[in-house]
């Protein structure tokens, strides 16, 4: 059974059909053709093309496929072209003469545009879920260790001490950023219901476009017919936010790869995400890791994918568009494998708090600290700058701690500057950390006081 074909005298040559056929990928959106077809059937009663019977008769068959089908999807059949095909294929099994009403005043151009849809704002709820599990133990993990205090690094070079529950939340932050785009990209993919385009130049049926679309959960219905069945920036919109999260997530997975090696020995990844060497006995590789950095990978190709799909497409619909639903479909499926296995590593990994310290005894990190002292003592910052440099300078050539030069060794190297040695013996990576506690800083009680608003806003935005 094809949905086309009468004004054709020849058959399709066979390599055409083998390449035109999508029901291999496109079965996936069987529950959504369902569920748009049952919309289509009673605009098609109100309309006055369906009996009372036969749109009772059609409606209960596509509510019970949409049942059948809401798990998982059918099994892949060579012989049936497309989603669109198999469906009004079961339909006609059921009610073969209303059946055939069926595609009245309906296109595949705009089924395939409210299925990608449909199937799309199905999948928002388990990202949802997933993003925020994951951002609850970001969360968890970054009050946990507040008071463990890391080297913070510019251009990977030692900069400042920062507490690893501060680290923690600048991920949790981007993440935050990501939920948002995820949801705005939602929004505007519920903003327009397709159906009731036709093919490019909408319908003649009085099927009541607006009350389709309620009864589908959308909010409006597209106003341009053309547009309608072209339209895939909803796709690319959410293709977009989940590459931006690929490409966020491909960071923390990096920080955290170099933060659990031997060299650097802050962290412990759980024996459940990591893997061995079929040759070196002693290694615990950071797998799980390093998938979620390579996961990355996909989601951007597919971005690029659809991007270079639309570039330069003429109105309105094209077969080129047959293409987009792979490429949507493992973006998504790719980003809830990443977001469930990344929580879990966050949950299982944990901190030694030993090899933390030993990381911050480095005192050049605190010369910004020591920069501060001199500024509170009356140096312009400036000259404060210019002397610590020299200090440090010193400090490391000599290999001796700046706390423990004497003043006069210190007016030796930066003459003419006020010094409060006291002030200077003081400081400590701890005392670094703990002054910063204005909003967004790195100060103990201010990651704490930030994970528990995120926590708060995640689970806020999610009902959980």
């Amino acid at each position: 059974m094809k949905l086309w074909g009468g004004r054709f005298r020849e058959p399709i040559a066979p390599e055409f059909e083998r390449l035109s056929a999508s029901f291999a990928f496109d079965r996936r959106l069987a529950w959504a053709e369902a569920v748009g077809t049952r919309a289509h059937v009673q605009g098609l009663a109100r309309a006055g093309v369906l009996s009372a019977e036969e749109a009772a008769a059609l409606a209960s068959a596509c509510e019970q496929l949409a049942a059948e089908f809401a798990g998982a999807p059918p099994a892949c059949q060579d012989d049936i072209e497309d989603v669109h095909t198999y469906i009004a294929q079961r339909l006609a099994a059921v009610a073969p003469e209303a059946a055939a009403k069926l595609q009245t005043g309906r296109s595949r151009n705009e089924q395939v545009a409210l299925d990608l849809r449909l199937w799309l704002r199905s999948q928002r709820a388990p990202l949802v879920h997933a993003l925020a599990s994951l951002l609850a133990a970001l969360a968890g993990f970054a009050g946990e260790h507040a008071d463990i205090v890391i080297p913070g690094y510019t251009h990977l070079q030692r900069a400042q001490p920062v507490s690893l529950g501060h680290h923690t939340l600048a991920y949790a932050e981007m993440l935050l950023r990501d939920h948002g785009r995820l949801a705005d990209a939602f929004t505007r993919l519920d903003a327009a219901c397709p159906l009731g385009s036709g093919a490019l130049a909408g319908t003649p049926y009085a099927c009541e476009r607006e009350a389709q679309a309620r009864e589908l959960g959308f909010a409006g219905v597209s106003q341009n017919s053309l547009d309608a069945v072209a339209d895939r920036d909803f796709a690319v919109e959410i293709v977009f936010a989940l590459a931006l999260l690929g490409v966020h997530l491909s960071r923390w997975a990096e920080d955290w790869i170099l933060y659990s090696s031997a060299e650097f020995g802050w962290l412990r990844l759980g024996d459940a995400y990591s893997t061995g060497s079929s040759l070196m006995p002693q290694k615990k590789n950071p797998d799980a890791l390093e998938l979620i950095r390579g996961k990355s990978a996909r989601s951007l190709a597919h971005l690029q994918q659809l991007l270079v799909l639309l570039k330069s497409l003429p109105l309105a619909y094209n077969r080129d568009l047959q293409e987009d639903k792979e490429p949507v479909f493992d973006a998504v499926e790719t980003s809830l494998a990443v977001l469930t296995m990344a929580a879990g590593v966050v949950k299982t990994t944990t901190v030694n708090p030993i090899a933390a310290k030993s990381a911050v005894q480095d005192p050049a990190l605190l010369a910004t600290d020591l920069a501060d002292v001199l500024v509170a003592a009356g140096t312009p910052f400036h000259r404060a700058h210019q002397a610590v440099g020299r200090i440090i300078a010193a400090a490391q050539e000599q290999e001796r701690d700046f706390r423990d030069f004497s003043e006069a060794e210190l007016a030796a190297i930066a003459p003419g500057i006020r010094f409060d040695v006291a002030a200077i013996h003081a400081l400590t990576p701890q005392a670094s950390v703990a002054r910063r506690s204005f909003t967004g800083g790195t100060a103990p009680a201010q990651v704490r006081h930030q994970a528990a608003r995120v926590a708060q806003k995640i689970f806020g935005d999610t009902g959980e």
